[in-house]
């Protein structure tokens, strides 16, 4: 199963901190949505390759405010699951990758940041074969997208809810075994599926699985709010 954890890396090249006055090239630090997506698109080129690199997958990365500083997390995973000591390492390499970019090509980030790399939760959403094939065994809710004729397709009325356990997935579809029986439907005809915490099974968790989290090594200020995420 999947563990969760979280990892602080300090911020600036060499852990020393980074500077505050200000941003350079005059960006705007605290500006609008379109900022933080500007700055997620370079992280992105920076810290796929390094992810790929160690043999997992880049899951989702985003950015952004808390009070003065950045926040950037970095969601990876492979099959298998991610460890804590995986996570740690990754978040040394990833830290390592940012670090020598803004040596030689400059701030990649206003300011203070802070870089927080964690495993997925239970709570992500499937919807890529990948996130299927990881979760065999597991219990999802998934919405599925019948095919009918005329305008019934188009209002959605064929769509159904269903609760099953994932008995098998590949790169086409995947297979459930529900109340009615044994089911399998092809990706397109899926909606987003989400595990389903099956609480007789949480005895056989360890501390640091999917429903467990670890401390950050650096919490935020209290006071400080996080805003204008953008994913």
């Amino acid at each position: 199963m999947t563990q969760r954890g979280r990892v602080t890396r300090p911020t600036g090249p060499a852990g020393r901190p980074r500077r505050t006055d200000g941003p350079r090239g005059g960006e705007r630090v605290g500006g609008p949505r379109g900022d933080l997506a500007a700055r997620r698109a370079r992280l992105h080129a920076v810290i796929e390759p390094v992810v790929n690199e160690a043999g997992y997958d880049l899951e989702d990365l985003a950015v952004s405010r808390a009070g003065r500083r950045h926040v950037v997390r970095v969601i990876v995973d492979a099959d298998g699951g991610v460890n804590l000591d995986a996570v740690a390492d990754v978040s040394r390499a990833v830290s390592a990758a940012l670090d020598a970019a803004e040596e030689s090509g400059g701030d990649i980030l206003a300011g203070e940041y802070q870089l927080e790399v964690s495993s997925p939760g239970v709570d992500r959403p499937l919807t890529l074969p990948r996130h299927w094939r990881r979760n065999v065994g597991r219990l999802v809710k998934v919405t599925t997208r019948a095919a009918l004729p005329g305008p019934r397709a188009e209002q959605g009325a064929g769509d159904r809810q269903v609760t099953g356990r994932v008995v098998a997935a590949d790169d086409e579809r995947v297979v459930l075994e529900t109340e009615s029986g044994r089911a399998e439907w092809t990706y397109a005809e899926l909606g987003p599926g989400r595990v389903q915490v099956e609480f007789h099974r949480l005895a056989e968790l360890g501390d640091d699985d999917d429903l467990g989290d670890a401390e950050d090594t650096d919490d935020i200020d209290d006071e400080d709010d996080v805003e204008d995420e953008e994913r």
